[in-house]
């Protein structure tokens, strides 16, 4: 398997027009052969992708609400939930909008970065309609492969939300996630994963969204944390995870959720997803693994919540390798994430001083850098990886790197214009006294708990 080779996600197959055929005994031209049959739609296939895309909403509700509700202090811990379920619902419905028709179709002489809108409200969309996989001659129904990057959509943003809790007015993150997703998600959707975009065409990998999800949302965490500014007593007062059980039960959720996402990107119910849900299952181990022994070593002792954040870590670092690395590589890419995001989220967090409330930047951010230029490493056959045409591993690398880069650009400057945008519109944080009584209260006017 090559990665996107062919894929033209979105685009409806196309008949293979018949030769004719002439005799060597007869002046006229025998009969034209029927056109071959349009590609149908394997129905393992397609259950295993309508499967997988309700694997990826089982990430989002209740798997990340829940994950970063109980690392919240209960005073904001409903504000949280809320967050992330308004960003899912609206990113649900500015996506069959605008947003699948921008990020997976032609955008003419801007077709480097973004599509049109051509499949606007879902335009020439129906049950006959189908999109390509990976395999030549095979194909999904276009609804499901609509449903699937949906889901992908909703939960990008949502990861934002954690560099945000505890501060941010509701009005303000609603706004920001409909013009971050106009903006910053669907063009870099377009360039990593349509044919004719920019990173596609540079040979660029990305299995399942290690540039388009998490570099993606991990920096616009960093920077709404720096524009927002740090939560009032940040470095003074204990800010300590109100409940570490619904943490662990949200991770538990997020790492069987991912499932549907790392594997179900292959597309097809292959061997190929087999890899991918292998990968899935040892790069997570591994850097859970990396994380546990790491503090162990630096604070004395290991803790649940840094086995929680590094299996977070090698999730998200295996992702854009997931369908393309070996097994053995994907154990290294999860070492080797749990360790460095632990020093992000401890050693570079504390030196610089921002306020990342849940650590976006530190897990999703460098592990999604970490899992993208790895990718780049481990794809090698010779690593065990499925390999590329023409491969080559500085080459490989190098447009990792530029991938990377783009994806942190574009992000990073969209994201501080939007805020700033935001900010003139509505305003962006919420009022000291507002901050000090809880989110909860002040914003949604009811309680997480009422004891």
């Amino acid at each position: 398997m090559t990665f996107r080779t062919v894929l033209r996600a979105g685009s409806t197959g196309v008949a293979l027009a018949a030769l004719c055929a002439g005799t060597a005994l007869a002046q006229t031209a025998a009969p034209e052969a029927p056109a071959a049959a349009a590609a149908l739609p394997n129905k393992g296939d397609t259950a295993w992708m309508l499967v997988s895309s309700l694997l990826v909403l089982f990430m989002t509700l209740p798997g990340l609400a829940l994950f970063y509700g109980g690392l919240a202090r209960s005073k904001n811990m409903l504000s949280v939930m809320s967050q992330i379920t308004a960003t899912a619902i609206v990113m649900c419905l500015i996506w069959v909008v605008y947003g699948y028709s921008l990020a997976f179709t032609s955008g003419g002489s801007l077709t480097s970065f973004v599509g049109s809108f051509s499949k606007a409200f879902l335009a020439g969309v129906t049950t006959d309609s189908t999109s390509d996989t990976f395999t030549k001659g095979v194909v999904i129904p276009e609804y499901v492969f609509i449903c699937f990057q949906m889901t992908f959509a909703m939960i990008t943003p949502a990861l934002i939300v954690g560099g945000l809790v505890e501060r941010m007015k509701f009005s303000a993150l609603v706004l920001f996630v409909v013009l971050w997703g106009s903006f910053v998600y669907f063009p870099i959707a377009h360039m990593v994963w349509f044919s004719e975009g920019y990173l596609f065409t540079l040979g660029a990998l990305d299995f399942a969204g290690g540039t388009v999800v998490h570099i993606n949302a991990g920096i616009a965490a960093l920077v709404g944390a720096l524009v927002l500014g740090r939560r009032i007593g940040y470095g003074k007062e204990l800010m300590t995870p109100h409940s570490l059980t619904m943490t662990f039960i949200g991770t538990a959720v997020l790492w069987v959720g991912w499932f549907g996402f790392n594997a179900g990107s292959n597309l097809e119910a292959t061997a190929g997803a087999a890899l991918a849900m292998i990968n899935t299952f040892v790069a997570t181990a591994g850097a859970g693994l990396g994380w546990l022994f790491i503090e162990w070593v630096v604070k004395g002792k290991p803790s649940l919540l840094g086995m929680l954040s590094g299996i977070v870590a090698g999730l998200v670092a295996v992702t854009p390798a997931a369908g393309l690395v070996g097994p053995m590589g994907a154990i290294v890419l999860g070492i080797v994430a749990g360790i460095v995001c632990f020093f992000f989220c401890t050693t570079v967090k504390n030196a610089l001083g921002y306020d990342d409330s849940l650590d976006v930047f530190g897990v999703h951010g460098i592990g999604g850098i970490i899992g993208s230029i790895g990718t780049g490493i481990f794809v090698a056959p010779a690593l065990g990886g499925v390999g590329v045409a023409d491969y080559a591993m500085g080459e490989q690398v190098w447009k990792q790197f530029v991938a990377v880069v783009v994806a942190v650009l574009w992000s990073g400057v969209g994201s501080f214009i939007l805020y700033k945008i935001v900010d003139v519109v509505v305003g962006l944080r919420v009022t000291s006294d507002q901050e000090r009584e809880g989110l909860d209260i002040a914003e949604h006017g009811e309680r997480a708990y009422n004891i």
